[in-house]
């Protein structure tokens, strides 16, 4: 572990732990049906710990950005993997494309929507479009048998609006499209869905033109056509 990576363990423990709220802990971890302990701090507050504990350090290089990333997913408690998530997020722009391996590793790692789906948006997505060589990875992450490593890749584009690749979206979903797993069916409608809101026209097309859609991946995409045509 780096010289950064201890310090910013050090600092957030020293912040978040007095802020703890065992009875909020108890709820937060029921919901994460008890697979995670919590210190039972409010994401806000947590964050606002965060920017005043971590002020005064430097940004990370691409290293250091992999040590942090890791430190804090070693700690027990959950809020410390949020702030990693964030952490990743602020700071993905120091990463080359040889740290989706790192990605790989954390969205394998103590692996829940909660974290997963931060770092396919806000980390493996811009690596990703900065990236271009990394669509490779994607098209193998999406046929992965690892339910999680599958929903990165498909909800890798989340944030790209315009920017997303429309026939590598509809392949991925398309690919994926007859599975089983209820957190795939969600992962391709949210995609679907979050689309929609840039191209109604394209996703209503594509939930047509693909029967083997699950009745939950329809709704969700369908709910994100008539929200952008509503307004």
């Amino acid at each position: 572990m780096s010289a950064l990576a201890d310090e910013v363990v050090a600092r957030l423990r020293a912040a978040y732990e007095p802020a703890a709220d065992p009875e909020r802990a108890a709820g937060a971890a029921a919901y994460m049906r008890h697979q995670f302990p919590f210190l039972g701090i409010a994401t806000p507050e947590r964050r606002r710990l965060t920017r005043a504990a971590l002020r005064d350090l430097p940004a990370p290089t691409e290293e250091e950005l992999a040590a942090v990333a890791r430190a804090l997913w070693a700690q027990p408690e959950r809020e410390f993997q949020h702030t990693g998530a964030d952490y990743l997020r602020r700071h993905v722009g120091v990463a080359g494309p040889g740290f989706v391996e790192v990605v790989h590793e954390l969205v394998t790692t103590k692996a829940w929507w909660d974290t997963v789906d931060a770092l396919a948006a806000h980390t493996a997505g811009p690596l990703v479009r900065s990236h271009p060589s990394l669509v490779a990875t994607m098209d193998r992450w999406v046929a992965d048998d690892h339910l999680w490593v599958a929903r990165t890749a498909l909800l890798h584009q989340l944030t790209a609006k315009h920017e997303t690749d429309a026939e590598r979206l509809f392949r991925y979903c398309r690919l994926r499209a007859g599975d089983r797993e209820f957190f795939i069916r969600k992962a391709i409608g949210w995609a679907l869905r979050t689309y929609a809101a840039v191209a109604p026209d394209a996703v209503e097309r594509f939930v047509e033109a693909t029967p083997a859609l699950s009745p939950l991946s329809v709704r969700e995409a369908m709910r994100g056509v008539a929200r952008a045509r509503a307004g």
